[in-house]
């Protein structure tokens, strides 16, 4: 009984997460809207933001694709509606011909720093007790 008991709490924690995970991304979503963005959108501009500052370079796709959670063909369609848009920029590698880098653009760089506030508030109402 009290392993069936541990098995439900830990079914129930699960779905907890991934209940407030649910609601997070909408909040996210209904906040970036009005920006023209949507979360994955954000997160693929904020992982650029931060490998850029880091590292004052492009970041290849695998290396953006490791740090955010959409399949290779969503972050590919992603990437190129970010590029349609302005945001960023696909060129290929210099090491590496095979490969691609992406990068913020200044407009890509300019609207990352508008929303970023915005997107930190709804994760604090979100994820904070």
């Amino acid at each position: 009984m009290a392993a069936k008991n541990a098995e439900q709490a830990l079914v129930d924690q699960w779905r907890d997460i991934l209940a407030l995970h649910a609601r997070t991304q909408c909040e996210l979503d209904r906040a970036l809207h009005q920006h023209g963005l949507c979360a994955s959108d954000f997160e693929v501009l904020d992982v650029l933001a931060g490998g850029s500052a880091r590292r004052g370079l492009s970041l290849r796709v695998q290396e953006i694709s490791e740090r955010v959670h959409l399949s290779q063909s969503a972050l590919s369609r992603l990437i190129a509606r970010l590029e349609k848009d302005g945001l960023v920029e696909r060129c290929m590698c210099a090491q590496d011909r095979r490969g691609v880098v992406v990068a913020l653009t200044a407009k890509g760089r300019a609207l990352h720093g508008e929303v970023l506030p915005l997107q930190r508030a709804v994760l604090t109402r979100m994820l904070t007790n």
